[in-house]
């Protein structure tokens, strides 16, 4: 799907970046896009969340973002929507949140010196134009002991993060090393490739 952009006059730039709404409740995504500097508000896509028997991590992420930014952007027609999703896997496992110590635990040891492959879905709607992808991200693990996991679990209690870690913060030192376009993917929402959708749209960050 593509975003077909027409030349906005100076005052529909304005207007457009005070009508962009985050299809999220999620502190880490909230955090990033204001990074951007943009003037933007928060909306609960109320969307559900389920998996579907047959689909793919990346799939998943991918009709996530879709959903979300649509649910939002019906009730909402007119601003600028993003939605976002994502899933991790590893030996083609997709890993969900832990919720708790012991599934953190259990998903750290599971983990533990393998590469883990986090699929970020982003989806940008405005009016009837969409732009949709998946956005790829690698992390591999260093081998860890028991006593390191569960240090990290008691210091960070990660137990809302896909992958039981935050990657933002002590996280990182689980690490041997990374792989991706950007980084910002890790924790949510792809500021690089969404800064160049919000550019073709004429109200990107640098458009004042």
């Amino acid at each position: 799907m593509r975003i077909i952009v027409t030349p906005q006059s100076d005052n529909q730039v304005n207007a457009m970046s005070e009508n962009i709404i985050l299809a999220s409740t999620s502190p880490y995504r909230r955090a990033l896009l204001s990074q951007l500097k943009l003037p933007f508000r928060c909306q609960n896509p109320h969307t559900d969340e389920q998996l579907l028997a047959t689909e793919t991590a990346a799939e998943a992420a991918f009709r996530l973002a879709g959903l979300k930014a649509q649910s939002v952007a019906a009730e909402y027609p007119g601003c600028i929507v993003i939605g976002s999703d994502q899933l991790a896997a590893c030996d083609g496992n997709i890993l969900g949140k832990p919720g708790s110590y012991e599934n953190a635990f259990a998903q750290l040891q599971s983990m533990a010196g393998k590469t883990i492959t986090f699929y970020t879905g982003l989806c940008v709607v405005y009016g009837p134009h969409q732009h949709q992808l998946v956005e790829q991200y690698e992390v591999h693990m260093r081998p860890l002991t028991d006593q390191q996991i569960d240090y990290y679990l008691q210091q960070e209690q990660p137990y809302n993060c896909a992958g039981s870690f935050k990657s933002e913060g002590l996280g990182i030192s689980l690490f041997s090393s990374m792989q991706g376009k950007d980084p910002n993917t890790l924790i949510g929402l792809p500021l690089i490739t969404l800064t160049g959708i919000l550019n073709q749209l004429g109200c990107g960050p640098l458009s004042a």
